[in-house]
């Protein structure tokens, strides 16, 4: 059991008790408690989405000096900008944009994510949301490309 809670929170960014108790609700199914820790993380975004998001920062991405990306990711708070959950993220939603090229921000949200297809851009998000408990969102960003 330890080992599964270990793997789920590396796979989920969740807590160790959140873990636990996903395992424990789910019998021991690993698939049925990432499940309910993603349905957790919406659930926990969705209370989250009307705060303001007033702090944030921009991020640029270039890839073989052919495409270059400019991200404009907000969240509520400096010290959640300064956090390694939210600039990995800022980071990870940079590089599918350089290769998918979305053209819109809802393109981008409904886009699966190009590291995993069972997910889209916007349940990568709600996961930061649920993991540092702050409103987070992609303001803005345009890409260019040779």
């Amino acid at each position: 059991m330890k080992e599964d809670v270990i793997k789920l929170r590396e796979l989920t960014g969740a807590g160790v008790m959140e873990c636990k108790r996903a395992l424990e609700s789910a019998g021991g199914d690993f698939k049925k408690a990432e499940e309910l820790i993603r349905a957790s993380n919406a659930a926990r975004a969705e209370t989250k989405k009307e705060r303001k998001t007033g702090a944030g920062f921009l991020y640029s991405y270039i890839h073989n000096k052919r495409v270059g990306v400019l991200l404009e990711m907000r969240c509520e708070t400096d010290f959640v900008v300064q956090s390694d959950p939210f600039q990995t993220l800022t980071h990870e939603i940079a590089l599918h944009i350089a290769a998918m090229g979305p053209e819109t921000v809802e393109e981008l949200l409904t886009q699966p994510f190009v590291k995993d297809e069972s997910i889209t851009v916007n349940d990568l998000i709600k996961q930061l949301i649920g993991k540092v408990g702050e409103n987070s969102k992609v303001e803005r960003f345009c890409r260019f490309e040779l």
